[in-house]
């Protein structure tokens, strides 16, 4: 088994003069969420907030009455992720409807990516362009693709990875909550080793921080979470901070089995 260190940060950038990101973990039910609001009247710091609040709230509600080993035959995936799953899909449905009812929050949307890890496995569900990142023996990647225009183009290789960070569509997702009445989640499922570093943030990283610099700076504070959280926020100030910044890092270390002298005080 392994046990989790969760850190979360968020920054307004240089540039905007209020936060619509939002971030939350809860590490004693294994689960971490981050959200980028967009929408006028400052609607996208609304929409990031209950996105956050109703996924977190509802998954720790239910997580642990999952029996252990359940997978759901129609998917193949683990209760944990239909559960995540349903969680973004009934905040998109609050989003939307208070989006519909409110005229201050017409328009407003935002994205999500939400984490969930159990019994040495994590399941990554995301809509639109947070992204999130693994660190393994030194070697970074990517856990999810940003639901972007700009990233299909990379995809398909009409453009490479250095002129999207440049290009002018580069903040368009494709797929946002609230802003229709349905929306489809990605899911990724995945083991996890200790020593696993794992950074999930808004693209007020990811647009200006090279994945090089990324995979650095995770590396040199692997066991500084806290630390490593405020070096990528600089980095993306440093680089004109555009955007608001938000990460959460997570490390998965070996569970530290206790001695009978320690158990038998119930240490």
């Amino acid at each position: 088994m392994t046990s989790l260190e969760m850190y979360a940060a968020t920054d307004v950038g240089m540039r905007r003069n209020h936060n619509e990101d939002c971030v939350k973990i809860t590490p004693s039910h294994g689960i971490a969420v981050l959200a980028d609001g967009m929408g006028g009247y400052n609607a996208g710091e609304v929409a990031s907030a209950m996105a956050v609040d109703l996924i977190s709230e509802q998954v720790r509600e239910k997580v642990l009455s999952i029996p252990k080993a359940a997978i759901d035959r129609a998917t193949g995936f683990t209760g944990e992720s239909i559960l995540l799953r349903q969680a973004i899909i009934d905040a998109n449905d609050a989003i939307y409807q208070k989006a519909q009812s409110d005229r201050q929050c017409a328009g407003m949307g935002t994205t999500v990516l939400a984490a969930l890890f159990y019994a040495d496995r994590i399941t990554a569900a995301h809509v639109g362009d947070s992204r999130m990142y693994r660190l393994r023996g030194g070697i970074l990647s990517h856990v999810t693709e940003d639901h972007s225009l700009i990233h299909e183009q990379v995809r398909r290789g009409l453009v490479t990875a250095a002129d999207a960070r440049n290009s002018m569509i580069k903040n368009l997702v494709t797929r946002a909550l609230g802003i229709e009445a349905g929306v489809e989640p990605d899911i990724v499922e995945d083991m996890v080793q200790p020593g696993d570093i794992y950074l999930m943030c808004s693209d007020g990283v990811t647009d200006v921080v090279a994945d090089e610099l990324i995979q650095q700076t995770m590396s040199r504070y692997s066991k500084q979470l806290a630390e490593g959280a405020g070096k990528l926020i600089q980095l993306a100030n440093d680089a004109g901070g555009p955007d608001n910044i938000s990460v959460i890092l997570i490390r998965a270390d070996a569970e530290q089995k206790r001695g009978l002298f320690s158990r038998l005080l119930g240490k």
